[in-house]
């Protein structure tokens, strides 16, 4: 294995760089950011369509040395991935790279093309897309084939949990690598923003941020929080993903009770200020991948509350509070436990960051992911 030897690497799979519109977005800008400081060349191929707030996206040619290019998709639920999997694939496959990296299951189904043309395909599993509620059959067909491209014909597969790596083993007969998402040490902010907009002071809300999809386990949330007694408010922060149904639900839901915010979709100074200021964040997921907002909700020094599902408990071990997984009376339970004594949110809240940041960081997450292209 060279370690000096710089790669041609190309990246497929995410919406778009940079952005935050999914934790996939985020790993591969962390990942080919690490990877263009190691002297290495890195190409994103990004959707071209809108955001998530419905603005146009910005076509750029470069961002932090990561050279973009886009592939044109129709910008309608599953048929956008389709598309993107599709023409990214035969754009890579015929390019120049030592390396193609696809991120997620789906865009796996034309992982054969580059493989075919000798190009060296590593996967990254970011989540049993399949069992996500908002896909349709055909949908969830088509990310079902595309995980047995990736057994079948990627030269390594990395998994982001120990589960997920079983569940390889046990249907497939399949040995993946294990290597977790990171997290960088964060800007703390004072509450700014946050307080010209939604009226929110530090250590006034619970939090919940991320994609408002029906696996994050939002309704359980809310319908613990309505029982809670307390002051504080809870905010949903976050935007649907091609779930608006869902979402509209969610909103009527919690149209009786002024304590619940919904801010949208939310970047930079205003997502700094949320995580900053957060008395509680909660993530009740059913399913998750490694979910990155839990991470950096711990890396801003917070008390988190986590379902108990795997990929949450082994992220936190004993540094967060666990509720039994779609339990909404176990939940209120910690919920009201933790509005009711503030010196046991200040113990999580005083180990939280350095016990993350030093478990995870990207650092060693771009080092061992450049090992697997080498070896």
């Amino acid at each position: 294995m060279n370690q000096d030897k710089k790669l041609n690497i190309a990246m497929l799979g995410h919406k778009h760089i940079p952005s935050r519109e999914g934790g996939i977005d985020v790993v591969v800008e962390e990942l080919s950011v690490g990877m263009v400081q190691r002297g290495h060349r890195v190409t994103c191929y990004n959707r071209r369509c809108h955001s998530i707030n419905g603005s146009h996206i910005i076509k750029q040619k470069q961002y932090k040395g990561i050279i973009l290019k886009s592939v044109f998709v129709i910008n309608l639920k599953g048929i956008a991935a389709v598309m993107s999997s599709f023409f990214g694939s035969i754009r890579v496959a015929f390019g120049k790279y030592d390396v193609a990296h696809f991120h997620s299951e789906g865009p796996c189904a034309m992982l054969w093309l580059p493989k075919l043309l000798g190009k060296k395909c590593i996967v990254t599993i970011h989540g049993l897309d399949y069992k996500r509620k908002k896909w349709g059959k055909f949908a969830s067909s088509y990310i079902k084939f595309g995980e047995k491209c990736a057994v079948k014909y990627a030269d390594e597969i990395i998994v982001l949990s120990e589960s997920t790596r079983q569940y390889f083993k046990r249907v497939y007969n399949r040995e993946t690598k294990f290597i977790p998402n990171g997290v960088n040490k964060p800007q703390i902010r004072d509450a700014e923003l946050i307080s010209r907009y939604f009226n929110l002071c530090k250590d006034e809300y619970i939090l919940f941020l991320g994609r408002i999809v029906p696996e994050k386990g939002i309704e359980y949330l809310v319908e613990a929080f309505q029982k809670v007694k307390t002051n504080k408010k809870l905010v949903i922060a976050g935007s649907p993903s091609d779930t608006k149904s869902f979402f509209n639900k969610l909103k009527k839901i919690c149209s009786s009770d002024n304590r619940i915010i919904f801010t949208g979709f939310v970047e930079g100074k205003m997502l700094d200020e949320l995580y900053s200021n957060a008395y509680v964040y909660v993530l009740p997921s059913d399913l998750e991948g490694m979910p990155l907002s839990l991470l950096e909700a711990m890396s801003y020094g917070n008390c988190c509350i986590v379902s108990d599902i795997d990929e949450c408990a082994s992220v936190v071990e004993d540094k967060a509070i666990l509720f039994k997984k779609s339990n909404v009376d176990d939940l209120t339970v910690k919920l009201q436990k933790v509005c009711d004594d503030e010196n046991l949110v200040k113990i999580y809240k005083e180990s939280s960051a350095s016990f993350i940041c030093n478990k995870y960081p990207w650092n060693d997450v771009v080092n061992e992911t450049i090992k697997i292209y080498l070896k």
